[in-house]
Order: C-alpha cells, then sequence, then structure tokens
C-alpha cells in the first residue's frame, strides 16, 4: 500500500534526485523546453510551478528563495525579468507535459516539458538553428566547389 507515500523516488537516493530535479528545473526555465521521462517531467512539475510563483512575487526574499534553488543567476534573472511576467494574470498550470514516444535503450516513456507561452521564442530559436545550418551548408558547397575548380587546374597543368 503507499498510504502517505507522495513524492517520486525516480530511482535515486536523496541528494541525487534533488540535484536531478534542481537542474531539470533551471534548464526548463532557461530553455523554456526540455526532453526528458514522463516520470522526471511530472516529479519537476511542482518546482517550477513553485519557482514561477515566486518570480510572481517579485520581491527580495522571493529572490533570494529562487537563487537557492536554482543553480546558476542567469536561471533566476530570466525567471523574474521574462518568464514570471508572460504568468501575471494566471494562477497556476504554467507547464505543458507532451509526450513524445520511447527511448531507444530501455524504451521509456519520453515527453517534452514545455513553459506554456513560449511558443512565440521556441519558434524564433529554430528559424535561427535553421538560418546557421543553411549558411553552413552554403560555406560547405562553396569549399567544394572551390575544390574541384582546384583539382581540375592541377590535373589541366599536370598534362601540359
Amino acid at each position: 500500500m503507499r498510504h502517505r507515500n507522495a513524492g517520486f523516488k525516480l530511482g535515486r537516493n536523496t541528494s541525487h534526485r534533488r540535484a536531478l530535479l534542481r537542474n531539470l528545473v533551471t534548464s526548463v526555465i532557461v530553455e523554456d523546453r526540455v526532453e526528458t521521462t514522463v516520470a522526471k517531467a511530472k516529479a519537476v512539475r511542482p518546482h517550477i510551478e513553485k519557482m514561477i510563483t515566486l518570480g510572481k512575487k517579485a520581491d527580495l526574499h522571493a529572490r533570494r528563495q529562487a537563487l537557492s534553488f536554482l543553480q546558476t543567476d542567469t536561471a533566476v534573472k530570466r525567471l523574474f525579468d521574462v518568464v514570471a511576467p508572460r504568468y501575471g494574470d494566471r494562477n497556476g498550470g504554467y507547464l505543458r507535459i507532451v509526450r513524445t514516444g520511447f527511448q531507444q535503450g530501455d524504451g521509456a516513456d519520453k515527453a517534452f516539458i514545455e513553459l506554456l507561452g513560449a511558443e512565440k521564442q521556441l519558434e524564433v530559436k529554430r528559424q535561427k538553428r535553421a538560418d546557421i545550418k543553411a549558411k553552413k551548408r552554403a560555406e560547405l558547397e562553396k569549399q567544394l566547389e572551390e575544390q574541384k575548380k582546384e583539382a581540375e587546374t592541377e590535373g589541366g597543368e599536370q598534362a601540359a
């Protein structure tokens, strides 16, 4: 029976579980979207919601509480400046967990945990990545063409 046994143990001891949850919360706040297992996503949801609620308070005590849990100063700054103001009129329900399939090695359920309202930022990031990829591809094609021209000119000089 699981009476009065709340929470997720995730197959880890206390310190490892705490470190894992802190890392996931920090990553979600910084990146807006993280892929992980469903169990971890469900376990981290209350921690992220608590951090966003602290961000909405926006006083010094709340900032220090968030700083004691989050791993980086940039995550705290982003939480208070970008993420929390996005949910000013919303009482909870800041996250979405979307199942994506199964993990290759052990078949675990995978899911995205993402902040609601971050679609625009995610689309901008996706577009930047696509632009960078296209630019790299164009540079590689240009280098290949130059190498072909050099090979042709060297081949012509050796024949003469």
